[in-house]
């Protein structure tokens, strides 16, 4: 069960603690580590959110998978879920910290997606493309394959979404046929 508003609320502590103590940059890091981590074995993310599991179980399973590869900060942030039983919300409050992270950096995530894996310089092209177009400062690109589009691209960034595959074209033409308005309606 996803909570964005929770999951909003903690992250911007988290973020407003890390601002204060100096040490937005780690904590940072620290989230997008949790946020890999989390992407990367649903198990953990099932163990987090299953009511069956002691909280002292959880909070050392917690510790053992981050111990060594986070902050003090975060470690503490991570007991802390674990106490107020919200630790099932964590991969949603990681998504949520980058996002607000972004936000305060001015951070503008785009997604390109493609039927074939594109080279670094097509990569680059696009992100200045992309940033001299919409006048954003500072661009996150993440690159994703879908052959289903055929050829062609999908680009996706703050809310707006520009679909030039093939995969699109195909669907338009079958409306074209489906609603075939040369032909009158008798």
């Amino acid at each position: 069960m996803s909570n964005a508003r929770l999951a909003g609320r903690y992250a911007k502590s988290l973020l407003d603690l890390a601002l204060e103590q100096g040490q937005l940059e780690t904590v940072y890091a620290d989230m997008k580590y949790v946020q890999a981590v989390c992407k990367a074995s649903a198990e953990l993310v099932n163990l987090l959110r299953s009511p069956i599991i002691k909280a002292d179980q959880k909070n050392s399973i917690l510790t053992a998978v981050t111990k060594d590869k986070v902050s003090v900060l975060t470690a503490s942030f991570n007991v802390l879920l674990v106490k107020k039983g919200r630790e099932g919300a964590l991969p949603e409050m990681a998504n949520a910290f980058i996002e607000q992270y972004n936000a305060l950096k001015g951070i503008h995530q785009v997604t390109l997606t493609t039927a074939v894996e594109v080279s670094d310089d097509i990569k680059n092209s696009i992100e200045q493309k992309v940033k001299s177009s919409t006048q954003f400062g500072s661009v996150e690109l993440t690159t994703q394959t879908n052959p289903d589009l055929i050829g062609g691209f999908v680009l996706e960034f703050d809310n707006n979404l520009l679909d030039a595959s093939v995969l699109r074209d195909l669907k338009d033409i079958k409306k074209q046929f489906l609603n075939n308005e040369y032909i009158s309606k008798i």
